[in-house]
């Protein structure tokens, strides 16, 4: 399926020329290079590697830093970047954001000259791959519970721990990852070949399948004093992190959504029942303009986020209600467009049940569903109900 977007409240007439040129380059290269493959990686449960290249190239990794060999897009650019490359399939977008907010701007925000020199220009170029470790098999929502630990030995640090869920870990050519230090969570730079340190990839994925996941594991793994990151002490450095890959998912989910109401829109009008297209009948035009109304909510949502991340006003309980929104009706859209396909939806054929069951996915990971309810509900009254 070509992706076409759908823009009911003329958010274009919002975009700068340059915004809408940005969002044109990243659909017509998914459209020519993604979508013709992606279906056969998700059967495969591999991620099209050949690709990261491309995207660096193509200015998608790191698109909002500046410096570095970065592109230093506004945040617009960037959310569109994740809504085309999510239109074409979560783990697209997944590789971006990892790449770029998770592992690029802790880097670039926090990291030394030395840490940005080396690692910024490649990353940015995709020639080298990163990855984000904060989350553990028993701490997720409670980040703050990590047991992975990090002891100063004088000449090094001494790691030991392990990661769980991690994108791009098998493959990556360094980990961000997080860790206490005499109690206190600091970031370090974990480097492919380091001895102690394993990434196995996790399998028997239903979801994300086209995307690497992984463990990190970390047997007393020795990391050089000037590979932590000097510039942030405490949950501060990951959860900044974390909010600006949420920031990329509001706008990735829309991508998605889209995505399946142009399948749902099409199928409609070409499935024939009863001597008509199915696209006549009320409950199915019912079901399309709901599609419409949550998906035109959630664009006005995300375009109104990225003015206030550029003018330096956004506070995190925004990102929670954006990301929240946007991919709780993105997964209700691709559930509805499934059942417009009729069991055609369930077939490899259509884009629905890969979208659908990446979005489970999208929903619990960058701070479950509730979660981010709870952190909407602390802003509301002044308690946290999650302590």
């Amino acid at each position: 399926m070509k992706f076409e977007g759908l823009d009911f409240y003329d958010i274009d007439g919002l975009l700068s020329e340059d915004e809408r040129g940005v969002r044109d380059t990243v659909r017509e290269w998914s459209n020519e290079r993604v979508q013709p493959i992606i279906e056969k990686h998700y059967e495969a449960g591999t991620f099209p590697s050949e690709l990261a290249p491309e995207m660096g190239e193509l200015g998608f990794l790191g698109a909002n830093l500046e410096g570095y060999g970065c592109p230093g897009l506004n945040n617009v650019m960037y959310g569109l970047i994740c809504q085309e490359l999510e239109a074409g399939d979560s783990a697209m977008r997944s590789f971006a954001s990892v790449q770029g907010s998770l592992v690029m701007f802790p880097i670039h925000a926090y990291g030394s000259e030395a840490q940005k020199e080396k690692w910024l220009p490649r990353l940015a170029s995709g020639q080298a791959i990163g990855c984000f470790g904060l989350t553990e098999p028993d701490h997720g929502s409670n980040p703050g519970g990590m047991t992975t630990k990090a002891v100063d030995k004088g000449s090094h640090y001494l790691l030991n721990g392990a990661k769980m869920w991690i994108t791009n870990g098998t493959v990556a050519d360094v980990a961000v990852v997080w860790a206490k230090l005499d109690g206190v969570v600091r970031g370090f730079i974990v480097e492919k070949g380091m001895e102690g340190f394993s990434a196995p990839e996790m399998t028997g994925k239903l979801s994300l399948r086209a995307s690497v996941t992984s463990e990190l594991v970390f047997q007393d793994v020795e990391i050089p004093k000037e590979n932590i990151l000097p510039g942030v002490t405490g949950l501060k450095g990951p959860l900044s992190c974390l909010n600006n890959a949420r920031y990329g998912i509001a706008w990735g989910a829309l991508g998605a959504a889209q995505a399946c109401f142009q399948s749902a829109r099409d199928y409609s009008l070409n499935r024939i029942q009863f001597d008509k297209p199915i696209a006549s009948f009320q409950l199915i035009q019912n079901k399309l303009a709901w599609m419409l109304r949550e998906i035109t909510k959630g664009q006005l949502l995300a375009w109104r986020l990225a003015h206030l991340k550029d003018a330096g006003t956004l506070h995190h309980e925004q990102v929670s209600l954006a990301k929240m929104n946007n991919v709780d009706i993105a997964l209700q859209i691709a559930r509805v467009a499934r059942d417009i396909h009729g069991a055609n939806g369930i077939l490899g054929e259509y884009p629905i049940m890969r979208h659908m069951a990446n979005l489970e996915s999208v929903y619990t990971y960058e701070g479950t569903h509730d979660i981010h309810n709870l952190v909407i509900g602390r802003w509301i009254t002044g308690i946290a109900a999650f302590e």
